[in-house]
């Protein structure tokens, strides 16, 4: 953290925490590559707190805690991490210039929420260990067509 207290951090009520297998890869991947900040970490035991303007995530180098079966690649399977940010275009270009592949390209999507249509534009890419990153840039509403 930059400039503030950890006691002073807007802790979300809700965190992910991914198991991963090299913290150092990770790190790379989340902080470097997407530009998450390391709110706090604990390397010795392979764990970091990540946020990105309010999105946070706790990564966790695997210790065999907390393992609910076995673990293989693609972890996360059956889940998609969706994260709000004010602009898709520099993640698209960050993960372009560190030649990342996407799992799926940037498309704009609108759906039925309530009595009205929500926008937004997004791409899916995958961490190191396969967790599935939905990256969501919110277009607004319109009416019903």
């Amino acid at each position: 953290m930059t400039g503030a207290s950890i006691k002073d951090f807007n802790w979300n009520p809700m965190v992910p925490e991914l198991l991963v297998t090299d913290i150092n890869k990770s790190l790379a991947f989340w902080r470097d590559v997407l530009g998450f900040d390391v709110a706090f970490h604990r390397l010795e035991k392979g764990f970091a707190y990540l946020d990105r303007n309010g999105v946070q995530v706790m990564l966790d180098q695997r210790n065999d805690n907390w393992e609910t079966g076995e673990m293989e690649q693609p972890f996360g399977r059956g889940i998609n991490l969706q994260m709000t940010v004010p602009a898709i275009a520099p993640l698209l270009e960050a993960l372009e210039k560190a030649q990342w592949p996407l799992y799926q390209g940037p498309y704009e999507k609108w759906r039925h929420t309530g009595d009205v249509q929500s926008g937004c534009r997004e791409f899916l890419v995958q961490d190191p260990d396969g967790y599935l990153l939905r990256f969501y840039e919110d277009l607004g509403c319109r009416p019903l067509s």
